[in-house]
């Protein structure tokens, strides 16, 4: 089986220069392919190549994606601006010249909010680009689970869906080989109602009865209903091992059989075959419920 499911986690680790990242994936169903990211402030070119990356990897599902940051070196760098000194220094020669103080200290001038920045040193182009691609690299590495964890899942649900397809199965064989079908077994059950209801006062003649029975059994019959669901199930068995993504195609099939189902049961003219066609629709509905996680 080679089918995937639209269900999986991942997570990835990276490292270079002094940063460590990882990024965290995860997927789950959705009827295209609808991609989230969720990237930490300064990591400028990400986005666009990531987005590439994930629809090379992934067809269909809701992917969101994170991508976590910190430096693991002490990269604290102190840096003097110049201008907020120049405009404090000005500003204290002026209070002196009025006032007849002393000179402003260093340490003073120092402490005046602005003069110095504190923040992280901020790295040259090439340095900021291998960072990028290594972060890349990592996301491909953690699609890359992705799919895996995908394909895993994909092979339970195919294993449940042949149990599923084998339970439709029995049921159309079930009902194609009811004796209820069959006019004359229409035909006794024309007749026990007449005589029901007519105390057994009423009863028709033998050519005539068959003749009714003939006329409802046609309109019941579900010959063609029954082929149809065959088809439907060899190419539900044919999808089952495709290495195309095949969820949709699933999904449309599902609603064909119901289809079928549907019209077999509104055609039933007999308590059993209906009873048989609510549980080959349960058996369906068990089925539609699969394959909306199928990618």
């Amino acid at each position: 089986m080679t089918i995937k499911s639209m269900t999986g986690f991942a997570r990835e680790d990276g490292a270079v220069e002094g940063i460590s990242w990882h990024w965290e994936v995860r997927t789950v169903n959705s009827r295209s392919l609808d991609v989230r990211f969720r990237l930490p402030p300064g990591i400028e070119g990400m986005d666009q190549p990531a987005r590439q990356a994930v629809a090379a990897a992934l067809t269909r599902g809701s992917i969101n994606a994170q991508l976590f940051v910190q430096r693991t070196s002490s990269g604290t760098q102190i840096k003097l601006n110049e201008d907020a000194l120049a405009q404090v220094l000005a500003a204290s020669e002026r209070v002196r010249a009025l006032s007849g103080g002393a000179p402003v200290s260093t340490d003073g001038v120092l402490q005046v909010k602005g003069v110095l920045e504190i923040g992280e040193p901020e790295d040259e182009p090439d340095v900021l680009e291998a960072r990028r691609e290594a972060m890349l690299a990592s996301l491909s590495l953690a699609l890359e689970e992705v799919v895996a964890s995908r394909q895993s899942e994909g092979g339970k649900l195919a294993v449940a869906l042949v149990a599923v397809l084998d339970d439709i199965e029995g049921y159309v064989t079930k009902i194609e080989a009811s004796p209820t079908r069959a006019p004359e077994a229409v035909a006794q059950r024309i007749g026990e109602m007449i005589e029901k209801l007519s105390n057994g006062n009423v009863a028709l003649e033998p050519e005539r009865l068959h003749q009714e029975a003939v006329i409802i059994a046609g309109k019941a019959d579900v010959a063609e209903e029954i082929q149809r669901l065959r088809s439907h199930l060899e190419a539900a068995r044919e999808f089952l091992t495709s290495k195309n993504p095949v969820g949709r195609k699933l999904d449309f099939l599902t609603q064909e059989f119901n289809r079928e189902a549907n019209t077999i049961c509104s055609k039933s003219n007999d308590i059993e075959v209906t009873r048989i066609g609510l549980a080959l629709k349960a058996s369906i509905e068990q089925m539609r419920e699969q394959v909306q996680n199928i990618e």
